[in-house]
């Protein structure tokens, strides 16, 4: 794992040159605007957008809930987090030039929407908004105060912290850390990162962004056209045109104007709105819950297909991430049985929804008996694999170790509590929330023991025999 340089370690500064402060203007007559505008119906579509939902809108964190009974103590928790909220890519806000230049001034919603402006620019490119730090630090203070033996003064030093090399991780990782030691320390000025106890946190993109690692996945998914052929056709099928003529109707434009990734990132701009700066927009005022419920199962349709359980390869590219986390598990135990110290009582891995999904997919959860096509919209409404309810923003998967003293048998001794978002999270095998450690890893036996990722992401050479010419 590498070291952040000290350029790394600090969030980019952006320079006040004459484009800066143009973009700094825009951003702030659009804020000015929507301070005045109250979230109504954003926050009644806010259940449908997908992995661009507000964790607060999804998660419910509360008291601690489903422990293990009895004499047992928190040992070691090794936690996923997806980054907090997010600028749109430079992407998306392509996207909503494109959209914003089809608008004429006119009276009602049309002129609200041509006069709505542009927040966005091309630099913010996917970077951590204030938002999303806050997010980050409202979860350190969260899990500090639930696991109090676990992350406080005595034992800082010895939290690990890692992250993807992306901005928005390393950004959400040090804001995390601000918020932990903040929490441990009330009142005192917070050090830099790479000044406090635990140090800056360490990059590493084969564990967190282990599909770039993986050429079958690479190959065969993220650079196969056909591999989205599903999203493809629903863009296409009946429920996505209804919404593209309504929505031409609205704009007074012609509907071969507007295509199925315009329509979505008009609704992702509602999202963007209600996520970064708590306002509606008046995109929001554009569509239903009817429209959000069908522009939800396009976003799911992707993930589905592209980092679930669409394809086989999607979640065994994790399993690198997968069997790290139990080595840690592993190591805390073994540490324990020796009457050592843990090494690492606290470990946070900070990645992508990209990193969460296929992980929750090798590990079976989320996964209905039919898979998401283009052709059975009516027939998933109530499906499991909802993207906004398993990785909305600062989305977290939690692993806690609990020690068990006078267990009622040897293997009760070390058991397992899973978190999603903070709440118990029930385990695939079983309808309980908690299992002994053994139990766990038997279950998992043949992902953990079957791991190869040199195997498994490798791409078959294709050998031509002088028949085939």
């Amino acid at each position: 794992m590498l070291p952040l340089s000290r350029r790394q370690r600090r969030p980019r500064r952006w320079g006040l040159g004459v484009p800066g402060a143009a973009v700094l203007l825009a951003c702030a007559a659009a804020c000015a605007l929507a301070e005045r505008v109250p979230a109504g119906r954003a926050s009644a579509l806010s259940a449908y957008f997908g992995t661009k939902s507000r964790y607060e809108d999804v998660a419910r964190p509360g008291p601690a809930a489903g422990a293990p009974a009895g004499p047992c103590a928190p040992l070691q928790l090794v936690a996923l987090v997806r980054h907090g909220t997010r600028y749109p890519t430079a992407k998306q806000v392509s996207r909503l030039r494109a959209l914003r230049g089809l608008l004429r001034a006119g009276p009602g919603l049309t002129g609200a929407l041509a006069g709505w402006p542009l927040a966005y620019e091309d630099w913010m490119d996917g970077q951590l908004v204030e938002k999303g730090r806050r997010d980050m630090r409202l979860l350190a203070a969260r899990l500090a105060a639930r696991f109090p033996t676990l992350l406080n003064r005595a034992d800082l030093a010895r939290v690990r912290l890692v992250t993807s090399s992306k901005p928005r991780c390393v950004d959400s990782a040090v804001a995390f850390a601000r918020g932990l030691w903040a929490q441990l320390h009330p009142g005192l000025p917070e050090p830099e990162p790479e000044d406090m106890e635990f140090g800056p946190p360490k990059i590493n993109d084969k564990l967190m962004r282990f599909f770039d690692h993986c050429e079958k996945f690479q190959v065969e998914v993220e650079k196969n056209d056909s591999a989205l052929h599903q999203v493809e056709a629903f863009k296409n099928g009946p429920e996505m045109q209804e919404i593209i003529k309504k929505v031409a109707a609205i704009l007074q434009v012609p509907t071969s104007d507007l295509n199925a990734d315009l329509i979505q990132v008009a609704f992702f701009s509602c999202s963007f709105d209600l996520a970064i700066r708590d306002i509606q927009s008046p995109w929001c005022d554009v569509f239903d819950t009817d429209d959000a419920k069908v522009l939800e199962y396009l976003n799911d349709l992707k993930q589905y297909w592209k980092r679930g359980h669409g394809y086989t390869i999607n979640s065994r590219s994790s399993c690198s991430l997968f069997r790290d986390i139990f080595h840690h598990l592993d190591e805390a135990v073994e540490q324990r049985q020796r009457s050592q110290p843990i090494s690492s009582p606290a470990v946070f891995h900070f990645g992508h929804a990209e990193t969460l999904l296929p992980l929750l997919s090798l590990m079976g959860y989320f996964k209905d008996k039919e898979p998401l096509t283009a052709h059975n919209y009516k027939e998933q409404t109530q499906r499991q694999f909802r993207s906004g309810r398993i990785v909305p923003y600062a989305a977290n998967l939690i692993f806690v170790l609990y020690h068990c003293e006078r267990p009622e048998t040897p293997a009760r001794e070390y058991q397992v509590q899973l978190l999603l978002n903070e709440e118990p999270l029930p385990l695939v095998h079983s309808a309980e929330t908690v299992a002994t450690y053994q139990e766990l890893k038997e279950h998992y036996r043949d992902v953990l023991q079957g791991c190869r990722s040199d195997r498994d992401c490798a791409v078959p050479s294709i050998n031509i025999t002088s028949d085939e010419l």
